[in-house]
């Protein structure tokens, strides 16, 4: 018996994620026009915040060609137009057409994280139509680049279809993405609209209009003049290291000696640290950083995870929603009744600077439901899908006994929780649910359970109001009774005038019609 000899070969990333579109949750025609546009505004959100500018995001969504027949194919064009910082003109081609191409994998926090985003969505679309996409960039409002791509997936690289240099008379400054994609915009509808609804509840800031195939305008505007502090570059915390990064960072590294490698390439190491985590890997500090052996670089890094006295990471590169940005945008759509916002101090897992923020609201525009409304955000990101293989929605269903704050059974009560770090632990590279790390879940728990003891003592206050408002109902019906009855047993003609009492004990005239409209 001849034995087939096995093959062996290697593929690009673009084919990886062209044969495995389901990771990255293109996994069908309404999940994928989903997904496309999520990525897309989420860049735009970064492109603007990155230059302090208070976002002006478009999309447009039109059919193009409709099955006759069910479960046919179904094409529509997708345009996201905004007047962030823009693309420069030499990057447009590697930034939207090569797969793990991107500005976000520096030691900071982003929407996106794994460059996939907006070329997932074009390569996507290539798949499925088989049509170039248009990407328009200005930077300096002076000069437009006008691309047409597609993908070679093969290679992982750029295939310009045709490029112009245009003038910019109106001095527009920001980027246009214009493609074709097959789609379910019926399926996909209500999750489209909730993204875009949560993302102005995180996003107050931004003005985000959309027009979908129907001609429908949806346009969330902006309530809150002013742009968030933008996440800063910051050197990597030792804790959160492993040797390849050692290894990388030596290799770009300036200083020579090794105790000066430690405080110049990372964050919380100073002399007296350094020296210290060298003497503890058993290493010398005036050692030649680039001649360090694996053995040596495995050795520093044991001694990182034993040191034990590394101060937290530093918080800078982190942008959180913010308690008054997270509370105007959730009063501006949501109308409640009452709402408590608590911005956790910033903390840390696994060397990554960590901030958690949550909120619960109640009543006013929000539906009572004997399930609690639960609104998920990662660094500004609304998560759709998988709510239930999520950390918050853990600590909501099983860490708090919402019966011990008063709340019922059934009741307009919403939960909103948002983690901003430099690496969130998502558990999948659709970014949707975050693992139950234990440090963040019980950043959750406090914030959440500080959130509902505020909540339990509004509630308790409309108790006893309703308490009191009762017990006048009962005075304003039963005195001026007990005071008619009282004067026909003593045979007077007239019943002693019980308004002064009335009024003594609070009973108003409104308490008086309402007992006679009850009683009519």
């Amino acid at each position: 018996m001849v034995e087939t000899p096995v093959k062996f070969e290697q593929i690009s990333p673009s084919e990886f994620f062209y044969r495995n579109r389901d990771i990255a949750g293109f996994s069908s025609p309404a999940r994928s026009l989903y997904m496309s546009i999520r990525e897309l505004v989420e860049n735009s959100l970064d492109g603007a915040e990155a230059g302090r500018i208070l976002p002006e995001i478009l999309v447009e969504l039109s059919q193009e060609k409709a099955s006759d027949e069910e479960g046919g194919v179904n094409v529509f064009r997708l345009r996201v137009e905004d007047n962030g910082i823009g693309v420069p003109g030499d990057k447009i081609p590697l930034a939207f057409a090569t797969v793990l191409y991107g500005s976000k994998y520096g030691y900071r926090q982003s929407r996106g994280t794994f460059g996939l985003g907006g070329t997932m969505a074009l390569l996507y679309g290539q798949i499925t139509t088989n049509k170039p996409a248009t990407v328009i960039s200005s930077t300096d409002g002076k000069t437009i680049h006008r691309y047409e791509l597609m993908i070679d997936v093969v290679e992982n690289k750029p295939r310009i279809i045709s490029y112009q240099e245009l003038k910019n008379p109106r001095g527009w400054r920001g980027t246009i993405v214009n493609f074709y994609l097959e789609a379910d915009y019926t399926t996909s509808r209500p999750k489209i609209l909730e993204y875009f609804r949560n993302t102005a509840i995180v996003n107050p800031h931004a003005s985000i209009t959309f027009v979908d195939s129907r001609g429908r305008l949806y346009h969330y505007p902006r309530v809150v003049e002013k742009v968030p502090e933008p996440p800063r570059e910051a050197k990597p915390h030792p804790v959160g290291v492993d040797v390849e990064t050692i290894t990388r960072l030596i290799a770009s590294a300036s200083a020579r000696s090794l105790a000066a490698f430690l405080q110049a390439s990372f964050q919380k190491v100073g002399r007296k640290t350094a020296l210290e985590v060298v003497e503890m890997a058993g290493l010398k500090p005036d050692m030649n950083v680039r001649k360090l052996t694996h053995e040596q670089v495995t050795a520093l890094i044991d001694a990182f995870k034993r040191y034990g006295k590394f101060r937290p990471p530093d918080p800078s590169p982190l942008s959180p929603i913010g308690a008054e940005f997270l509370e105007t945008g959730i009063r501006s759509l949501l109308k409640p009744d009452f709402i408590h916002v608590v911005s956790r101090e910033p903390s840390s897992y696994g060397g990554h600077p960590v901030v958690v923020e949550a909120a619960i609201a109640y009543g006013g525009l929000i539906e009572p439901s004997e399930t609690i409304h639960l609104y998920r955000f990662a660094n500004k990101i609304p998560l759709l899908y998988d709510e239930r293989a999520d950390v918050s929605w853990k600590v909501v269903s099983e860490k708090i006994d919402w019966s011990n704050y008063k709340v019922p059974k059934i009741a307009p009560l919403a939960v909103f929780t948002s983690i901003c770090s430099t690496k969130i632990p998502y558990k999948t590279v659709g970014k949707e649910a975050i693992a139950d790390r234990p440090e963040i879940e019980r950043e959750l728990t406090i914030a959440l359970r500080e959130c509902a003891r505020n909540l339990k003592a509004y509630l308790s206050r409309i108790e006893k109001r309703e308490a009191r408002e009762k017990r006048l109902g009962i005075y304003a019906k039963y005195l001026p009774k007990i005071a008619e009855f009282s004067a026909a047993t003593a045979g007077l003609k007239k019943p002693p005038d019980v308004n002064s009492l009335l009024k003594k004990l609070g009973v108003t005239e409104e308490h008086i019609e309402a007992e006679r409209a009850a009683e009519a």
